[in-house]
């Protein structure tokens, strides 16, 4: 007899870093690699928050600062600062991204029973690009890098600022 394994049993893995003293999560499948801070490119009139570009094996990558696009101030560049490099789903087209951390944490397993919705904040604060809270240790933000990272709303974000 086969008995079905409940919802709490399905894990999602997340890979967890720091922004300014927090915790945020990614979905791992969005992740291609993690790379060392390395100077890039600078775009001419980009929005503060795009750093720039630089190529990874043939591709040009755009990359973005998290801490300034979600206006947490910014901080000189160290040893420890990364670079996540995810694969972005946009209009079913696959985009490659880099998105700038403090440091990487660690892979965390997030099921069911640790999982809670995004806070409502009502219409003032916007958390469409938040997936939900992880409650482990600490509390961890877990993102949409599909819907933080679609190039359109980058643009009509930075155009409302």
């Amino acid at each position: 007899m086969d008995v079905e394994k409940p919802n709490e049993c399905l894990i999602d893995q997340y890979l967890t870093f720091q922004l300014a003293g927090d915790t945020y999560g990614v979905d791992i499948l969005k992740v291609q690699e993690i790379k060392g801070w390395e100077p890039v490119r600078q775009l001419p009139n980009a929005p503060p928050y795009i750093k720039g570009v630089f190529e990874l094996r043939g591709v040009i990558v755009p990359i973005i600062d998290l801490r300034e696009r979600f206006a947490l101030g910014s901080v000189e560049y160290t040893s420890v600062t990364v670079v996540i490099i995810v694969s972005v789903s946009v209009h079913d087209e696959c985009r490659i991204m880099g998105i700038i951390a403090d440091s990487v944490s660690d892979v965390l397993d997030v099921n069911s029973d640790m999982q809670r919705a995004a806070p409502d904040l009502g219409a003032s604060i916007d958390t469409r690009y938040i997936k939900g809270m992880a409650m482990a240790n600490s509390m961890v933000m877990l993102l949409d890098v599909d819907k933080l990272l679609d190039v359109e709303e980058l643009v009509l974000t930075d155009s409302v600022n």
